[in-house]
């Protein structure tokens, strides 16, 4: 399978997408300046405590409170919490935890008013990102993530993933981490560290001890609510845990991001480097990778897959709805039973990647067509349970209820990714009339004229949708070429798949976006509404006369 990933960085947003033999299968969605992402460190401060819930509201800097639940305190919680007291009395050193002596466990069903206090100061990680009207869930069980291992403070417990089957490498993975782990720490040595050199594993162990001592170092110089230690960027981590050796390209539009990720994957394969590339055409990444048309087409209420069948998906807070429809489907065989079972699974496929794609958690509730057969019912569990078994958010799979239901939950670390596929009329701004469409090249060439001669910008580029784009550049003396003369030849028209039919974005040399909205522009529609008004309420006072 031919695995590629595609970075799309913008101003206030970076976009990753996965695709799997071209077809996207992952997007996530990050602001630039995003806080509270999974994985980053803050100190905070007790609130107030919960013993009905057994948990606390702790004060991390967020607009609702974070949550921290008892069970989420980590076994070696007295440990814990008295470095971190030492760390704050005496802030002119940084504790050596590898002389610093463990306590003892708390109890795993101990009450959170026996160890916390209200004004308690904590060191704490996100390990959910605020969703809806929820603020962020804590831990202080805090660990550092690499590409080999997981660096645990206040253990020494040496664990091997599972996956990883031999048990010969198992051994030998276990004794080299105990030769190299310092005092009082934990390791979990993850899959991709199956058969490293010890010099790798020791390179990224110093990496991660180093990370922990900063982020004490510079917790005894903040205050409450301060962000102590923030997480690679989501492009980078991506990699990270999804980088295997069937990664045959990664593309980036942005130089600084390219020289991160380059560097990451210099570190932790050197002879793949050169997969990393710097994509510099004037096209749009996620268009030149037909990225874009994929997006259009898998988000939103409806999603078609083969055949003319499609799925419906709604959600609430609480779940997902999921409903399976034949539509217009040609049937393949002769009997109901069988059509039922091919377009069920073909549905499991496109539901599959709807899930990874959405990042969908929570419960998930499936409305199959109905089958009568307990074998074919069989078949498409075990063809979820199949399609499922790739998906790294943890998940559990119920067979088919009797009225033909299947039951999923996932586990949901971030808010499910919705992207409305609808486009707002840029030309009425959703009053519901436009200005002629006949018309909008003469509104380009104001934009131009006011652009150039008035704002007095020279070079620039002009994104339009590739209708747009192909009708002024049609012919040997195009509309491009007529303005170009007219204008200088500094500026570019470009198209943009993500625009809608008559909308239009312009970015300065720096790709700064320039603003050529004019009050004419809203307001003329708006105008045209009262008018119409005016007009529909002479006509009723005419015939109430």
């Amino acid at each position: 399978m031919k695995s590629e990933l595609v970075v799309d960085v913008q101003r206030n947003e970076i976009s990753t997408a996965l695709l799997e033999d071209s077809r996207l299968v992952s997007l996530q969605k990050e602001s630039r300046n995003q806080a509270y992402a999974v994985g980053d460190l803050y100190f905070a401060k007790v609130h107030k405590l919960m013993p009905g819930l057994n948990a606390a509201f702790v004060s991390v800097g967020y607009e609702k409170d974070a949550f921290l639940h008892y069970l989420d305190l980590g076994s070696q919680f007295s440990s814990y919490s008295k470095f971190v007291e030492e760390a704050l009395d005496d802030k002119r050193k940084v504790p050596d935890i590898s002389k610093f002596k463990l306590l003892p466990d708390i109890p795993k069903q101990g009450a959170i008013t026996e160890v916390l206090q209200p004004g308690q100061k904590l060191l704490v990680q996100i390990v959910k990102e605020p969703i809806s009207t929820k603020g962020p869930r804590l831990t202080t069980e805090i660990s550092f993530t690499g590409r080999y291992l997981v660096l645990i403070p206040f253990s020494n417990k040496v664990s091997i993933s599972q996956k990883i089957k031999s048990t010969e490498e198992k051994i030998r993975l276990r004794q080299l981490i105990g030769s190299i782990k310092p005092k009082g720490f934990g390791v979990i040595v993850r899959t991709s560290a199956e058969n490293k050199r010890v010099a790798e594993l020791n390179n990224e162990m110093r990496s991660l001890v180093k990370s922990w001592e900063d982020a004490v170092a510079k917790m005894q110089k903040a205050q409450p609510q301060s962000l102590i230690y923030e997480v690679d960027s989501r492009a980078v981590g991506l990699i990270r845990d999804l980088y295997t050796p069937d990664f045959e390209s990664i593309h980036v539009n942005d130089k600084e991001t390219y020289e991160q990720i380059h560097n990451y994957v210099s570190l932790i394969a050197p002879d793949r480097a050169d997969i990393v590339k710097l994509y510099e055409k004037e096209i749009p990444i996620f268009d030149h990778f037909n990225i874009t048309r994929q997006i259009k087409g898998s988000f939103g209420k409806t999603v078609s897959f083969k055949s003319g069948a499609y799925i419906i998906i709604e959600h609430t807070e609480a779940l997902h709805v999921i409903d399976v429809n034949s539509g217009n489907r040609s049937k393949s065989f002769s009997d109901q039973e069988s059509n039922a079972l091919d377009v069920n699974l073909k549905a499991a496929d496109e539901i599959a990647r709807q899930l990874r794609l959405r990042d969908m958690g929570g419960i998930i509730v499936i409305d199959f067509i109905d089958m009568n057969k307990p074998e074919h019912r069989q078949t498409l569990y075990d063809h979820m349970r199949e399609l499922m078994a790739n998906d790294r958010a943890r998940h559990n799979i119920l067979p088919l209820s009797k009225f033909g239901l299947m039951q999923i939950t996932r586990q949901r670390v971030r808010p499910a990714l919705d992207i409305a596929t609808e486009e707002t009329c840029p030309s009425c701004y959703g009053k519901g009339e436009i200005q002629p469409s006949l018309l909008f090249t003469d509104k380009l060439h104001e934009k131009l004229d006011y652009l150039v001669n008035e704002l007095k910008v020279k070079s620039f580029t002009m994104y339009v949708h590739p209708f747009v784009d192909a009708y002024l550049k049609k012919g040997m003396f195009s509309l491009q070429g007529k303005w170009r003369r007219e204008f200088g030849r500094s500026f570019k028209v470009i198209a943009d798949e993500s625009l809608a039919y008559l909308e239009y974005r312009v970015r300065d040399k720096e790709g700064n976006e320039i603003d050529l909205k004019e009050e004419s522009d809203i307001s003329s529609s708006e105008t045209k509404s009262r008018m119409k008004t005016k007009h529909r309420s002479k006509e009723d006072r005419d015939k109430e006369d």
